[in-house]
């Protein structure tokens, strides 16, 4: 299945004003401009070659990638968001972007504690006092944002709940934890989808404003970012967005294929408001990626709360390390900040190399999509394509 490759210079507000230099190359010199066409040209090719045999005929939906390389963008549109109506995918379709929405909660947080509204070692029950537990209450707002809070909740690994839980059940559960032997807050990574369900309760109640609205007049209208946010949840478990909206959202599929849930689906074990997921498309998360790779016309302190989501924090290993939502992966000569997320009916994936100003989105509607080609072939690949030029 050939993809549409579509090529642009990004037009949107926030980046036609960006004074860039990508790649460390003077673009402005004429006699630079072919091989700046002949680099892009590189950097288009060695994207598709990588995704084109994960999005064939034979897989499930299809997948929608954007490349950000200084002012220009590239998108990669790959089979279909919908495989019974063959509507095809295009970079304005709507994916869950299941934990990709991470990353715009912590750059809330960085946001708070540079305009002094917060503090990363604020204690939890702060602004939230019901946290009344004898090891929840000790938990800060930044060990939340860099997974080293401990925290371990049963929603967060297999086997599944079948149900729920309101938010006073989800409280109660917190009040109750009781950390393995031998961890504790800060001193370990454990990846808790929980815990950014509770940050998302102390920044509502930090802000008395919901989360949506929060995420909306911080970032998404700041970067001009028209095409993301986070629905409520309806009766029937789906998004509530108006039918011109739904038309542009995908169906999800199984790794196998089988069509599962409703367009729209909002998966959450949690049942209160602001707990499902994420809806943007390629062409809104590459404004985002921009931003965050390189964003000298972004308002201040945005640009350095994005700035600061991707500084690791935390070091696992001699390869990876954890910053706030983004992870660090320490690849021979380049290092990637990456956030990957999935569902059984959704995978995304958010990889910035920042010291090359590249970044990539990929969006797929299926379970199981193969994303780790983007942290260990794509972005290597091009950092060190990047990288050749600039020498």
């Amino acid at each position: 299945m050939p993809p549409i490759v579509i090529s642009s210079q990004i037009s949107r507000r926030t980046l036609a004003r960006a004074a860039l230099i990508p790649f460390a190359i003077a673009l402005a010199r004429p006699h630079r401009a072919s091989a700046d066409s002949d680099m892009i040209a590189q950097m288009r090719d060695i994207v598709a070659a990588e995704l084109a045999p994960t999005a064939t005929s034979a897989h499930p939906g299809g997948l929608s990638a954007a490349l950000y390389a200084g002012r220009h963008v590239e998108f990669f549109n790959y089979g279909f968001a919908d495989d019974a109506s063959k509507r095809p995918v295009t970079p304005d379709t709507l994916f869950n972007l299941a934990s990709l929405r991470k990353p715009f909660e912590a750059t809330l947080v960085a946001l708070g504690t540079l305009r002094g509204e917060l503090r990363l070692d604020d204690p939890l029950p702060k602004h939230l006092p019901e946290l009344t537990g004898d090891h929840i209450r000790r938990v800060t707002i930044g060990e939340l944002a860099t997974h080293t809070s401990g925290l371990l909740l049963p929603t967060d690994y297999p086997p599944w709940p079948n149900d729920a839980f309101t938010r006073a059940q989800f409280i109660d559960m917190l009040n109750a934890w009781t950390p393995p032997a031998g961890v504790a807050p800060g001193k370990q990574r454990i990846y808790t989808h929980a815990g950014y369900v509770l940050l998302q309760l102390v920044l509502e109640r930090c802000y008395r404003a919901p989360i949506a609205s929060l995420i909306e007049q911080r970032i998404l209208r700041p970067l001009d970012m028209t095409a993301t946010y986070v629905p409520e949840r309806g009766a029937d478990d789906r998004a509530v967005m108006d039918e011109a909206w739904m038309q542009r959202v995908v169906q999800g599929y199984s790794g196998q294929g089988t069509a599962t849930g409703p367009r729209g689906n909002q998966q959450s074990y949690f049942d209160f408001p602001g707990t499902g997921q994420m809806f943007s498309c390629a062409r809104d998360l590459a404004t985002f990626v921009a931003a965050c790779v390189d964003g000298r016309s972004v308002e201040p302190h945005l640009r350095e709360a994005l700035r600061m989501t991707q500084h690791e924090a935390f070091r696992v290993d001699e390869k990876f390390g954890q910053g706030m939502a983004f992870e660090t992966v320490h690849l021979p000569g380049v290092t990637v900040v990456d956030k990957p997320g999935g569902l059984n009916n959704a995978t995304g994936y958010l990889g910035l190399v920042p010291a090359r100003r590249i970044g990539i989105v990929l969006l797929a509607n299926r379970g199981e999509y193969p994303h780790e080609i983007a942290r260990y072939k794509i972005l290597p690949a091009l950092a060190h394509l990047v990288a050749s030029h600039a020498g």
